[in-house]
């Protein structure tokens, strides 16, 4: 029987690259898995539902609210995502190592329910990096840049909630700066691998069979 799972939350403020970072893990690693967020935000040109997202109306959404159907749910800049439970529960029982990429608010929920639960949270290098790579997106409206850089001070000060920091350097400053980012984050899934009670079972097997 495959050893139990664990959930690798990712967060960090709108435009630092965390969706860059985790296709860049999923790419490179296939032992590790994606969890699908629900979301009542509108697709953005090139998402799929089911893929990026399982897109769900308002009404929708408060029915899965009601079911405690959610993981973890949260507001995020007007709109609301969450994370099925069947989902993430079914993935790690099946012994899948999951990334699930949401804001803060939903990864604090997460830690708060589940101490296996392991916090990344990716920074940008600085402001001015991070307005630019909000602007160079061209999906954000000049309102949205306002609202979402408005919060950047309150995110980051979750940050000190986390398990482990990465900083998400300036591609012109460093343009290998996404490899380095993904292997980072790879590092960290993998070093859990490796601890103590997610080895105990072959331990004690080991240590049996050296006895005998």
């Amino acid at each position: 029987m495959p050893n139990r799972g664990r959930l690798f939350v990712i967060s960090g403020p709108a435009g630092v690259g965390k969706s860059e970072i985790v296709k860049k893990v999923l790419e490179r690693h296939p032992d590790v898995q994606l969890s699908v967020s629900c979301t009542t935000r509108q697709p953005r040109p090139g998402e799929i539902d089911g893929v990026s997202y399982h897109f769900v109306d308002d009404a929708r959404f408060d029915r899965l609210v009601a079911e405690d159907a959610f993981y973890e749910w949260a507001h995020v800049h007007q709109n609301r995502y969450g994370t099925l439970k069947s989902v993430v529960q079914a993935q790690l029982e099946a012994g899948h190592d999951l990334i699930l990429e949401i804001d803060v608010q939903g990864c604090l929920q997460a830690m708060a329910q589940d101490d296996t639960v392991t916090g990344i949270f990716v920074c940008p290098p600085s402001r001015e990096n991070l307005e630019a790579r909000l602007r160079h997106r061209g999906t954000e409206t000049e309102e949205s840049i306002r609202v979402r850089l408005n919060n950047v001070a309150r995110e980051c000060a979750t940050a000190y909630k986390y398990h482990y920091i990465i900083i998400h350097e300036d591609w012109s400053v460093r343009p290998d700066a996404l490899e380095v980012a993904a292997d980072e984050v790879y590092a960290i899934i993998n070093a859990r691998r490796r601890t103590l009670d997610n080895n105990r079972a072959f331990l004690d097997e080991l240590n049996r069979s050296l006895k005998a």
